[in-house]
């Protein structure tokens, strides 16, 4: 039954959850989702306001008043029509967007109080529509005779073939590895993001006709050059930051050292978890994880799932400073992750085989705010000490590979190693485009959409206006 007064609670409902010493022993989601009634109750807390201010936070311009005003009404379909209407991957937004500091920052309903769950509504409105038996395949667009190439089959990529597939263009996407998803399935672990869930969101954009080519590295099998000369009229590069970044400390060399990328790579995408797998991954004691964002949060769960002892998140700021989602560090809080906050690892201990000894620390206070406002870490004098841990993993962010850098004339790349575009993605080569973290470094999963989708307006408007 449709649920049409306003519930004015000031809180939003609780998510389900797997109890944290459960979730901690298994790869299982650990988020559960709403059910219909509890959807309901929550989008009837919008109160439709006049200029919609959470569409501002969207990168990717979900209609929100009007799909929440339809799942308030029970009619989950018309919720789901709406968000896909903008949004290329629905379930994918609804389990990892950090909508705390986008749409829902942005909630009325948060001035007193919290806002409403729009990410976790967005989340049932898809998990509804997959659970569906016999769905129709959505509807493909007639060609408009023009082709595109998209370079990585990640959250940028996917958005921005998505988006020029709705307006008709043929387009292929080449991915250098063998599965599809780009971060959403090396990067992301399955507790957050079932894998499952990543490529129900693919075959629907397959089945509008998107075509996918894997194991096609661009700058090895196959150049942008050469995407030109076979007949492509544009190429969006969202190839995303999957080079990973060191701290240049001595140790770092020894076994037992691992990126963040190595280790969530060989767990979400080689499936090291499973043993029906022969993915080789160290049999881990206790672990210290440097870093403090989402992906640190990720490498350290997983840690604890394959069976460490004792995890540490070792940071040289305080709790205030943490870049990771809250949800984030609540969830490895309360599975046990522990935080030895205000130290900055210096070095790396072994034994006389190689192997992880330790990890040195100094000690840090807060001083005063750096260029990006937060509290600048200063190293407390004769403060070093040393963490016991048999294995580190270096989580500080990652930069774009180098190789489409290398292998591609006409393009401009900033210091660190990301394209040069603007905010509609044009490069300074013409007919190349480019979003997300190839552009921006390692940044979060809407933002590349959002990337994407501004791409694939941009290649719209550059096609048509070639045409003329």
């Amino acid at each position: 039954m449709a649920n049409t007064k306003v519930n004015m609670s000031m809180t939003k409902a609780e998510m389900p959850e797997q109890d944290p010493v459960v979730r901690a022993g298994n790869f299982d989601e650990v988020a559960l989702g709403y059910d219909a009634e509890t959807a309901m109750k929550e989008a009837a807390r919008c109160l439709d306001c006049k200029n919609s201010p959470c569409r501002t936070g969207c990168p990717v311009a979900v209609k929100i008043p009007r799909f929440l005003e339809k799942v308030r009404e029970g009619d989950f379909d018309a919720a789901y029509e709406i968000i896909t209407s903008t949004n290329s991957l629905p379930a994918v937004c609804g389990r990892v967007c950090p909508q705390e500091k986008q749409c829902e920052s942005k909630c009325v309903r948060g001035i007193k109080g919290e806002s409403v769950g729009i990410g976790r509504l967005e989340r049932f409105v898809a998990d509804y529509h997959m659970a569906k038996e016999n769905l129709p395949d959505p509807v493909a667009p007639a060609s408009n005779g023009h082709r595109v190439a998209v370079i990585g089959s990640g959250p940028a990529g996917l958005t921005c073939a998505g988006d020029l597939r709705k307006m008709g263009y043929d387009v292929t996407v080449f991915e250098a590895f063998h599965k599809s998803g780009g971060v959403l399935v090396y990067g992301i672990p399955q507790f957050r993001l079932p894998k499952e869930i990543v490529a129900a969101e693919i075959a629907n954009l397959q089945k509008m006709g998107v075509k996918i080519v894997n194991n096609a590295i661009i700058g090895k099998s196959i150049t942008v050059d050469e995407l030109f000369a076979d007949g492509f009229e544009a190429v969006f590069i969202g190839s995303g930051a999957g080079l990973p970044q060191f701290l240049h400390i001595p140790g770092e060399n020894l076994l037992g050292v691992y990126s963040a990328n190595e280790l969530l790579t060989r767990t979400n995408l080689m499936k090291a978890y499973r043993d029906d797998y022969d993915t080789p991954i160290k049999r881990f004691g206790k672990v210290a994880v440097v870093g403090a964002g989402n992906v640190a949060m990720d490498a350290a769960r997983v840690a604890k799932r394959l069976g460490a002892e004792h995890v540490y998140i070792v940071y040289r700021r305080g709790a205030d400073e943490l870049p990771a989602r809250k949800e984030e560090v609540e969830h490895a809080e309360a599975e046990g992750i522990e935080f030895r906050l205000l130290n900055n690892p210096c070095a790396i201990h072994g034994d006389e085989n190689g192997h992880v000894t330790g990890i040195e620390c100094i000690k840090q206070e807060l001083g005063e705010p750096d260029e990006k406002g937060r509290r600048k870490p200063v190293p407390v004098k004769d403060s070093n000490w040393v963490l016991d841990v048999d294995t580190v993993i270096i989580a500080i962010g990652t930069s774009p590979n180098p190789l489409i850098r290398n292998t591609t004339s006409g393009l401009s790349f900033t210091k660190k190693g990301g394209i040069e575009a603007d905010e509609g993605g044009v490069t300074s080569r013409e007919g190349v485009f480019a979003g997300g973290d190839a552009v921006t470094g390692s940044a979060t999963v809407i933002l590349a959409m959002g990337a994407g989708k501004a791409g694939a307006k941009s290649i719209d408007e550059y096609i048509k206006s070639k045409a003329k």
